[in-house]
């Protein structure tokens, strides 16, 4: 069987070819902002810098499309994956147990 029999049977979502945006305006277009994580401000500041980090953008994309929620919950939910990596509890706290604290 050649490619061009069966390329057409493999599921390909929407969003694998879908291009990020490179400024904060962008960012703003494509849903991530929101009034807990708001870009305004550096839009209206004709912000130069190239926006949001590609991979988080990525990922927050990724877990909204998949799990059906909004910007600020992927943000959480990417948030929590990102320290559990770092073994950082969703409290922010370390979970080394050599971790010493004062207040």
């Amino acid at each position: 069987m050649t490619r061009r029999r069966w390329v057409h049977f493999l599921p390909v979502p929407d969003y694998v070819y879908q291009r990020l945006p490179t400024t904060f305006a962008g960012d703003v277009e494509a849903g991530f902002s929101s009034n807990a994580f708001d870009l305004s401000s550096n839009v209206s500041s004709g912000d130069s810098r190239a926006g949001l980090d590609e991979q988080g953008k990525r990922e927050v994309q990724k877990i909204m499309r998949s799990r059906k929620v909004g910007f600020d919950e992927a943000r959480r939910m990417f948030t929590e994956q990102r320290f559990a990596k770092h073994n950082i509890g969703p409290d922010g706290r370390p979970r080394d147990p050599k971790f010493v604290s004062f207040s």
